[in-house]
């Protein structure tokens, strides 16, 4: 049985592929995507496939390397992870109402094999009114986040979730699982 390597600090998708049952060690890649104009499919997937890459570089041969990168994209702009309490409250204004997608590129990387694409959530916002969008901003949840939110945070951000809600919170395991699991044998 090989050995997984989760190339993130993110504790969502370091409590997902627990609850998924995997055993795994941490590595945390240093390399973060500057975003270059491409559709924000190719985005995700080029920084995803940049963490692997830098983490599985002198593995040896037991080793198998799982990255991740999520987007929240609406119509084509992608919503980094905000800055400021003002970044996070104008991102959330404009998802208001309307549907976008989260969007999770990801890579598995092991000796002689290599999986890598993105799989893509649509989901609808309520129309936030502003003294729910201030409680949120207000409680520091949107930190760290792409698109300013967590689906998973309590809050009745969301009416519609098309997908794989785990690909919302941060990493699709429930798509991800058997691909994983061939790669550790």
């Amino acid at each position: 049985m090989k050995n997984l390597i989760l190339a993130s600090a993110s504790p969502r998708r370091k409590q997902l592929l627990k609850e998924a049952g995997f055993d795994f060690t941490v590595e945390v890649s240093e390399k973060e995507g500057e975003y270059d104009g491409s559709s924000p499919e190719k985005f995700a997937v080029r920084c995803a496939i940049n963490k692997a890459e830098d983490i599985f570089l002198n593995k040896s041969e037991d080793k198998v390397v799982l990255a991740a990168d999520t987007v929240v994209s609406l119509n084509g702009k992608i919503f980094e992870k905000p800055n400021s309490d003002t970044e996070a409250r104008q991102m959330l204004l404009s998802l208001s109402g309307k549907t976008h997608e989260v969007i999770t590129g990801y890579a598995i990387l092991s000796k002689g094999m290599r999986e890598t694409g993105r799989v893509i959530t649509k989901v609808t916002f309520n129309t936030l009114d502003n003294q729910l969008i201030d409680a949120y901003i207000e409680s520091k949840l949107w930190q760290g986040k792409a698109g300013a939110y967590g689906i998973q945070d309590g809050f009745n951000l969301v009416k519609e979730c098309d997908g794989y809600y785990d690909n919302v919170v941060g990493l699709p395991i429930e798509y991800l699982s058997d691909t994983l699991k061939e790669f550790l044998k």
